[in-house]
């Protein structure tokens, strides 16, 4: 019944107004993949604008701070999402998508830590985030090697390397920006993307794509 009653109280968190004049002072990295390239040429961005770049996932480590008074130190959490249309439609002149979301907090979260993480994502992410289906307490790594970025929680994992070469081939370019809110940010590769939940009633792999952000984050 406890359970039952934080995981409402985590899923209201999307529907709900933030707290009026709550401070936040947190820091820490980010990154995320979609299931789009982010740097690449015209003609495939063209193919892709309106049948892929639907899913994502995102996912934040705080290493130090607190959100709406909680302190969450250490702590990560990762949101796997799914939209009606290509998630950076906005970029591209068209209507926000609606988004479902399953989101990941970390195990050692206590139950107010646990809200605060998913309202840090939901704000962080600009809204993109939309409606939250699942909330599920997991183990969550959150790793930089250095050349590469590992993230797995549950039915979730990412592995994104950070080395992009920026071939010009058919006018290459970046067409989009970070989903959520970051302080620095550079394009990466997603050697793994891979979503096998049953939440969002789809589930995804699209690995080796230039399809990836990382970063650091403050607010």
């Amino acid at each position: 019944m406890k359970r039952a009653i934080i995981a409402a109280a985590l899923i209201g968190v999307a529907a709900s107004p933030l707290l009026a004049g709550a401070k936040h002072t947190v820091s820490g990295a980010y990154v995320e993949a979609r299931t789009a390239e982010v740097f690449t040429g015209g003609c495939i961005m063209n193919s892709e604008a309106e049948t892929v770049g639907k899913q994502a996932v995102l996912a934040w480590k705080v290493d130090r701070g607190s959100f709406n008074g909680i302190a969450i130190d250490g702590l990560s959490v990762v949101a796997a999402m799914s939209g009606d249309r290509n998630l950076g439609m906005t970029e591209m002149g068209g209507e926000k998508p609606a988004v479902r979301t399953a989101m990941f907090v970390d195990q050692r979260a206590n139950a107010a830590q646990q809200i605060a993480l998913v309202a840090m994502a939901s704000e962080l992410s600009k809204g993109l985030v939309g409606t939250i289906v699942q909330v599920t307490p997991t183990p969550i790594q959150f790793a930089d090697h250095g050349s590469e970025i590992d993230v797995s929680a549950a039915q979730v994992s990412l592995a994104v390397s950070k080395h992009l070469t920026h071939d010009p081939t058919c006018g290459a370019m970046q067409w989009f920006h970070p989903f959520a809110s970051m302080d620095e940010s550079a394009m990466g590769v997603a050697n793994q993307h891979l979503f096998t939940g049953s939440a969002l009633g789809t589930k995804w792999s699209d690995p080796n794509k230039r399809s990836a952000f990382f970063g650091t984050f403050s607010y």
